[in-house]
């Protein structure tokens, strides 16, 4: 079994500069005992830094082109650079297929915020399907802007076809789709979605307000999430058009905790505004209502501040190695334990607790998938 991981991206923005780095930075690190940061230190063999990047898309001018060790450093990026000495990797990022990548709002803005879209002529299916077979990528990751559904299920349709496993990073239902999920099954190929769940963001901390609310006897009655930041999936998100499938999946990530039905009127999750300023920060501010003993009325409130590529990141590198692994065993389709574990809207919704030891089950090789 090789012990590396063969990773082709799609969408060079903050969360593709944070995994970037944290390869790198891990690889400094070294051994185990030494790795902090991270949910799952070592998945059937595979650490962090065994991931090999080796293929790469964007539409951007300042990316296209460009090593992919340069490209993750260039505007619109603005996550933190937590490791700079990236090496030269010898992966051109090359054009991908515009489609609805961009948000039609997206070009009144100054360049340093935006896209400025690459003269350059884009890959079609074929040819991204030709790359992928070319560089023996085991794992593809797809970054593409919230609300790019069709760019979504251009690069799954390439994986579908190059055999390569597939993360679904962004609200796009694809793994959750059950016509899809059936496809990679059939063609036995592994996938890991949709839409990644932060190692420590907004979402994991509500399903846990809301898991303790239901533990502890308090009825949920009414909660809101607002999300806000300064980096350009916030910008994008302004068009609130492309907002569908986010919505969806953010409020499923919570409700489906619940045991009752609270009403749709009375949940609220979404991003609110983008605050340049901000960059990569994220704010979201969380409230929960319900009712204690005797029917007594009961709130909570927390604000949560955090950096939101890297925090993507976290997860991310998780659900990269147990595809590979999946593929190591010959499993193909969707992989409900990671799913469950890393995404806000996998095929099947369970608890974090317990998707915590789905995972472990399977990277003991206890559970299929």
């Amino acid at each position: 079994m090789s012990k590396r991981v063969r990773l082709a991206i799609v969408g060079v923005g903050n969360c593709a500069s944070s995994l970037v780095q944290g390869i790198f930075y891990y690889k400094e690190k070294g051994d185990l005992q030494n790795i902090e940061g991270i949910m799952l230190p070592e998945v059937g063999g595979y650490k962090p830094y065994d991931i090999e990047l080796v293929a790469a898309w964007d539409i951007d001018v300042r990316k296209v082109g460009k090593d992919l060790s340069e490209a993750i450093f260039n505007p619109p990026n603005c996550t933190t650079i937590f490791y700079k000495e990236v090496p030269y990797l010898g992966v051109k990022v090359r054009k991908g297929k515009v489609l609805d990548g961009v948000a039609s709002h997206m070009t009144r803005f100054p360049e340093d915020k935006t896209f400025v879209i690459s003269p350059e002529k884009e890959d079609e299916l074929e040819d991204v399907i030709a790359v992928l077979k070319e560089t023996q990528a085991d794992v593809l990751i797809n970054y593409v802007p919230v609300g790019a559904e069709e760019a979504a299920r251009f690069y799954a349709e390439a994986c579908l076809r190059a055999g390569v496993g597939f993360v679904n990073a962004m609200p796009t239902f694809i793994v959750s789709d059950p016509e899809w999920a059936q496809k990679f099954e059939k063609n036995h190929i592994p996938v890991v979605g949709d839409d990644i769940k932060s190692q420590l963001g907004a979402t994991i901390l509500h399903r846990a307000l809301v898991q303790l609310f239901v533990d502890r006897g308090i009825p949920l009655k009414r909660s809101y999430q607002l999300n806000f930041g300064g980096n350009t999936d916030f910008l994008n998100m302004l068009e609130r058009n492309r907002l569908k499938t986010k919505k969806i999946s953010k409020t499923e990530a919570v409700t489906s905790l619940l045991p009752y039905d609270i009403g749709g009127e009375n949940i609220h999750i979404g991003p609110s505004d983008w605050v340049p300023w901000l960059k990569d920060r994220k704010v979201a501010y969380i409230r929960l209502e319900g009712e204690h003993f005797g029917g007594v009325p009961f709130s909570l409130e927390v604000r949560l501040e955090v950096e939101d590529s890297p925090n993507s990141a976290g997860s991310a590198i998780d659900a990269i190695r147990c595809v590979k692994l999946a593929k190591d065993r010959g499993i193909g389709g969707p992989l409900i334990s990671i799913s469950a574990y890393t995404m806000k809207h996998p095929p099947q919704q369970f608890p974090d607790y317990i998707a915590k030891k789905m995972v472990q089950e399977f990277i003991e090789g206890k559970r299929e998938r």
